[in-house]
């Protein structure tokens, strides 16, 4: 049985036509923070600069010291985020004061780092869990897979907050960055905040970093704020920054959080705005009748062409 080029034509846009119906492709739906989301609040006014949370970290870590030679001596001093460094102190100059700033990971509710991830080797822990009720459960800390990475390090790229660091110099490179330390486990603690028992929180002395679940991080950040309007910037920053994050921030009263070096942020997230973008030509199945309607082009054209051959053939016979 032979099958003639109109057939094949008409059977490739048929094919195209079942392929491209309108349920292939859904509108990307804003992410909103998981119940039992957990993370932490870092109160500028309240930081005196001691980097005691940034020596915790990397003990608690392992990671390796920072050496810098200043005034005579060794110090583990880092001056930003980098492949041996989660967490880091900052000291920027705003009006007459000098203010200091907690660099880490800042657990995105929807972030991009997993968004551009291709296998999911950074992933939301939680994210798409349910418990028996059919409720969504999880803490929300962002964490790395290293079985699953390939090294693309597009989550560089995609993190608006410039956290994810790459060992280049290892043979076996990882992504490093703050996963709340969850490695740690508080066994007087029960459910997700049993899970992460950050270490810079635990050894700041002013409790300027503290550790619970977002909402109630959120409602005692605004408790501060209300308490005491003349000391802090009223806006909590990551309550929506970004599509929101699960690390909070409070700033002074006059402070701008731009001038902690925080990014200044629309409240929709750039994993919602790329995807939206990306998954908006396969909406209706306009990519795939598209393409389709290219091939039937292209292949009626090469038909043309062929019998318009064949004919002139004949004619010279």
């Amino acid at each position: 049985m032979t099958i003639s080029r109109r057939d094949l034509l008409k059977g490739a846009v048929a094919a195209g036509a079942a392929v491209a119906i309108p349920a292939t492709a859904e509108a990307r739906h804003e992410i909103e923070p998981l119940p039992d989301a957990v993370g932490m609040l870092f109160d500028s006014t309240l930081c005196v600069g001691c980097r005691a949370c940034q020596s915790a970290c990397k003990v608690s870590n392992k990671l390796p010291e920072d050496k810098v030679e200043a005034n005579g001596g060794v110090y583990d001093a880092p001056n930003d985020l980098n492949s041996t460094t989660k967490n880091v102190i900052k000291a920027f100059p705003a009006g007459d004061t000098q203010h200091y700033m907690k660099q880490q990971c800042m657990h995105c509710v929807d972030p991009s780092c997993v968004s551009v991830c291709m296998l999911g080797a950074l992933h939301k822990e939680g994210e798409g869990k349910r418990d028996f009720k059919g409720e969504k459960k999880g803490t929300g800390i962002v964490l790395w897979d290293k079985w699953t990475c390939v090294g693309c390090r597009y989550c560089q790229i995609g993190c608006a907050f410039n956290v994810p660091k790459f060992e280049w110099f290892e043979a076996f490179p990882a992504i490093v960055k703050c996963e709340l330390c969850r490695h740690r486990r508080d066994e007087q603690k029960s459910g997700p905040l049993a899970v992460a028992n950050p270490a810079c929180c635990e050894v700041c002395p002013r409790e300027a970093v503290i550790f619970g679940y977002r909402k109630d991080l959120l409602a005692e950040a605004k408790r501060r704020v209300a308490a005491d309007p003349q000391r802090y910037n009223p806006h909590v920053y990551g309550e929506h920054d970004g599509g929101g994050t699960q690390v909070l921030y409070l700033a002074a009263a006059g402070v701008q959080f731009h001038d902690l070096g925080l990014p200044d942020l629309p409240e929709r997230s750039q994993a919602e705005f790329s995807e939206s973008v990306s998954h908006a030509p396969y909406l209706y199945g306009v990519t795939p009748i598209a393409l389709y309607a290219a091939m039937a082009f292209v292949i009626n054209r090469n038909k043309k062409k062929e019998e318009a051959a064949e004919h002139g053939e004949e004619g010279k016979r």
